[in-house]
């Protein structure tokens, strides 16, 4: 029985694919691509913003670490195939997927009781529909590597779900338990995130302090109701790593005790 060390967090070696990493600013995407980097990995920054996925791997390469940029649309196939593919060709598999790509912002804040057929099927194609995708197409690249980790970022507002939003974030909390189920034969580990108010442009243009219900949110929250991405990356290389071995079908709240769950 070997004690626990911090290089139980260490990467070296592994492969990771961070979808949704080139987006707005200071994105979560971006977050999770530079710490997955920063812990030895090599990072396949994807995202439908080719231009933005390649400023991330720039500036993971400038700092010495391993970084392609691969655009991609997560709920196209041929596209997701691809991006694998660009994996595979450049570091040799896939050991790491963190489906992290979603619309929010274009979601606006449409009702639920409004929104159309076509409206409801867009956000339900990327927000669930492309994390599922992309599995399906990782999950042989891992199992032929002995077995690997996918991260799914879910949302606080799927806690209850009060939006069309948070109705896509709870689904993929159940997508999240599916997977988990069906793949942990393979030795192939399913969690998800859900983040809380995040300090991002996306974020704070969704949020703001002004807004009734972030009021109410922020009197909930029992330490502090706000946080920058980097603070959600522990959650995430616990997951991705030796660290978390034991863990699969669990959703791990980051939000400062907005939801409280047991």
């Amino acid at each position: 029985m070997a004690d626990f060390t911090n290089q139980n967090f260490d990467l070296a070696g592994k492969v990771a694919i961070v979808t949704g990493a080139g987006g707005r600013g200071n994105s979560i995407g971006r977050a999770y691509a530079v710490a997955l980097a920063n812990a030895g990995a090599s990072v396949v920054v994807a995202d439908l913003n080719g231009e933005g996925a390649q400023r991330v791997a720039d500036e993971i390469q400038a700092t010495g670490g391993k970084a392609i940029a691969v655009q991609v649309d997560i709920t196209d196939t041929p596209s997701a195939q691809a991006m694998a593919d660009a994996a595979v060709d450049a570091f040799g598999g896939v050991d790491i997927l963190v489906n992290n790509a979603a619309l929010m912002v274009e979601m606006g804040a449409a009702a639920t009781i409004s929104t159309d057929r076509a409206g409801f099927e867009r956000f339900m194609a990327v927000n669930v529909w492309g994390a599922i995708n992309c599995s399906q197409i990782v999950a042989p690249l891992m199992a032929s590597r002995g077995g690997g980790s996918i991260v799914n970022q879910s949302s606080a507002g799927a806690f209850p779900a009060q939006s069309l939003y948070g109705i896509t974030k709870l689904a993929l909390v159940a997508a999240t338990t599916t997977l988990a189920t069906e793949l942990g034969s393979q030795n192939i580990r399913v969690n998800a995130i859900a983040p809380g108010m995040t300090k991002t442009d996306a974020g704070s243009s969704m949020t703001p302090d002004d807004n009734p219900f972030v009021q109410s949110i922020i009197a909930r929250c029992l330490v502090q109701p706000r946080d920058t991405p980097d603070a959600l990356c522990g959650a995430l290389l616990l997951l991705v790593s030796e660290a978390g071995r034991w863990m699969t079908g669990q959703t791990i709240n980051v939000d400062g005790g907005w939801v409280l769950r047991y």
